[in-house]
Formats: structure tokens, sequence, C-alpha cells
């Protein structure tokens, strides 16, 4: 039978499947439908130090293969977040293992949220580090699209942290490899892709954008394809383990990623379809590694056929 242990280097996980930051709300949203203990990870919903009310509604739209959505990184902030009854505390209790996605409006205050989560670490067991917010003290650029300030930002949260890190790409970039060898030479102990593309819908009868905030993120099915490009290039790049994501919808699309070469996989807009989709994906990577004779994840991971 095969042993869906999953080793990601400094941290290891009950098997390849977590959750995409954003998707999963802090984990008692799902709760209800099954023990949320059984995934791999459970990665909240991005914490910076202070609450965050996200953008104007609408925010979110359905649009072809997929959504766009611009929430804006709507959160607690770090305090309720360590001391709430429906955050930390709540998957403490449950037994899930936890993944903090965390998020600044410029690299000091990365660095703050790291160090506040460093000091009351118990239940966490890593740091994803989203890089891809805008960077308000440098005009707007985004940390993900500019090589130095996400260096920046690395080093900055891997002074102050021993928890394991991960580093999560932005997909809009020219080379998705050498933002995965700055997040490497960086500090980072892994790297999770692609975050959502800059996407954009309009009303033709309004002739309004159909979100307030006229851009957003867009995910879903239709950006597997990309997701697996650049999951391929990013973990032929790098030595370090690479969570691939991106319009994963069933557990053949995360074999598709183990076999392009992730370590893991995370879950996101397909929980808003079918909450249950995370447990139908591990079950079916069982299947898949009995029915092909691989006994351990490792194993699976870029077994691409020659």
């Amino acid at each position: 039978m095969a042993d869906l242990t999953c080793d990601l280097g400094v941290f290891q996980l009950k098997n390849p499947v977590m959750t995409a930051s954003g998707t999963f709300g802090y984990g008692h949203e799902y709760h209800e439908f099954y023990d949320i203990a059984k995934l791999g990870a459970v990665v909240v919903k991005g914490i910076k130090m202070a609450p965050s009310f996200g953008n104007p509604t609408p925010r979110v739209a359905e649009v072809t293969g997929g959504m766009l959505n611009a929430i804006g990184l709507q959160g607690p902030g770090v305090e309720k977040f360590l001391h709430g009854e429906d955050y930390l505390p709540f998957l403490r209790k449950v037994g899930a293992t936890v993944i903090v996605n965390i998020w600044g409006t410029s690299v000091e205050e990365y660095g703050e949220v790291a160090a506040r989560l460093d000091a009351e670490s118990d239940g966490i067991t890593a740091l994803e580090i989203n890089i891809s917010c805008p960077n308000v003290k440098h005009g707007g650029a985004a940390f993900g699209t500019d090589p130095k300030l996400a260096e920046q930002v690395i080093r900055t949260v891997r002074k102050v942290t021993g928890l394991p890190l991960i580093t999560k790409l932005s997909p809009n970039v020219t080379s998705i490899a050498e933002f995965a060898r700055v997040a490497e030479a960086s500090g980072s102990d892994a790297v999770s892709l692609i975050n959502t593309l800059s996407g954009m819908a309009i009303n033709i009868e309004t002739r309004k954008f159909r979100i307030a905030n006229r851009t957003g993120g867009f995910s879903g099915p239709a950006v597997k394809p990309v997701a697996v490009r650049m999951v391929y290039e990013a973990s032929r790049a790098v030595k370090i383990p690479v969570i691939g994501m991106g319009g994963i919808s069933c557990g053949a699309d995360a074999v598709e990623f183990l076999l392009a070469g992730a370590k893991a996989v995370a879950v996101g807009t397909a929980n808003f379809v079918d909450p249950c989709t995370p447990l139908k994906v591990i079950d079916f990577i069982g299947e898949y590694m009995d029915r092909h004779g691989f006994r351990t994840v490792a194993e699976l991971s870029g077994a691409m056929a020659e």
C-alpha cells in the first residue's frame, strides 16, 4: 500500500495535499464538512500585523474556466489570529497541521508579522510568504515581480524566525525559474506556485467592470496548463521542494503536478465548488500510486516517462 507521507525537507506532512491560502478561510469554515486534520496542511488566509478589511464589493466574478477575485487580503490581524477562538486556538484543538500565509505593506512589516508568529509558534508548522501584494512604500510595485524586493522580504523574514519558510511566487513574471532561485538563495525552505494570474472582466450590458477593483486574480481550471509548466520549470531550477497549485479540480490534476516535479500540491478554487475536493484528491493519489507501483510520494514526484 502506498505511503502518502510527504517529506518537504525541513518538515513533513501526513500526505501531500494542502489547501491554498484564501480559499479555505481559517479552517473552521470547512470543519463542519469533514475533519480537517486529515489534510496534509491547512494554509490559512493571509495574516498581517493589523486587521485588513479588503477591497470594495463586488469582489468576485465567475468567468469562463474559473473565477476572478479581488478580495484584498481581508483578515483579522496577527493578534486575533493567535488568540481568537475561531483561529489558531481552534486549529490547535482539532489537530490540524497549520501553515500561516503572511503579508505586509512593507518589508519591515513582513518581518514584524513573522517575528510575532514565531514568538507563539505552538501549533504552527510553517510560514508561507505571500510576495504578491502591493508594496506601498515603493509606488505600488508588487514584491513578487521584483527580484531585489523579493530577496529583501525573504531575508528579512528568515532573520526573525526559525519556522520553515515557503515563498509563494507570482506567475506574473517573465521567468518563474529566476524567482524560484532568488527564494532559494535568500533562505526559503520551499516555494509554492502559482498564485493567481492578473485578469479583468467587463459587463457588456452595463459597460462596467465586474469587480470594483477593476483587475483581480484569475484562478480555476483554465490556469492549470500555465501552472503545470511553471511548476516544471521551477522544480528544475532549485533543489528546495516545490508545492504545486493552480487549477487543481480532481485527483488526476494533482498527479499531473506531482509528475511535473511538485513534492506536494494545494487545492484552491475547487474548494468553493466541492468542499470535499482535497479529501478526494488524497484518495486518488493513493489509488494512483498503488496502481502504478509507486511506494512513496517522493518516487512519484518528477517521475515523467522518457
